[in-house]
């Protein structure tokens, strides 16, 4: 499977799980989750894809730089919706494509001060990907809490690495 296939498999379970929690449960602080929500986790996943889809014309991405919109914090549909839009983008997309990333290592440091590193759209999409299932991982935390009675994708939250681990039974 190459990158752009896992990460809209990915999409596909977080707009599973979408469909099957409330506006309430989604958008409630969690203790579990030092206050924040699952909705919170699900825009911070979306940002990131996001700033990849629209930095991909100027040939550098800044992760730094994210929308932050509160409606996918507080609406599953709405980032149901905004979901289906980034996978209809991520279709077209060349994976070797060269780019730049902006690095975000110090929270004082301008735009001009930080450095540019050189990667490809298949490594921004793995980066993507990954940063996406550490933020699910999370989501499966807080949904002990905000909706036991879900029932999720057995494989939400967890590396594929890990999942192929599991399976071969060491």
């Amino acid at each position: 499977m190459d990158s752009k296939a896992g990460n809209l498999a990915l999409m596909n379970r977080i707009k599973s799980l979408l469909g099957e929690i409330d506006t309430g449960d989604y958008s409630k602080p969690l203790s579990v989750l030092e206050g924040a929500s699952i909705g919170q986790h699900v825009r911070h996943i979306i940002d990131f894809y996001q700033c990849l889809l629209r930095d991909i014309p100027n040939g550098v991405v800044d992760y730094g730089l994210r929308d932050r919109n509160p409606l996918m914090e507080t609406e599953p549909q709405a980032a149901e919706f905004q979901l289906e839009q980034l996978a209809a983008g991520l279709i077209w997309l060349d994976e070797s494509s060269p780019l730049q990333v902006r690095g975000d290592f110090s929270p004082t440091d301008l735009p001009k001060d930080k450095p540019l590193l050189r990667s490809s759209l298949g490594r921004e999409l793995m980066y993507a990907h990954d940063h996406a299932v550490h933020h699910l991982a999370l989501i499966r935390i807080g949904m002990k809490e905000a909706a036991p009675w879900v029932r999720m994708d057995p494989a939400m939250g967890y590396a594929p690495a890990t999942i192929a681990h599991k399976k071969a039974g060491a």
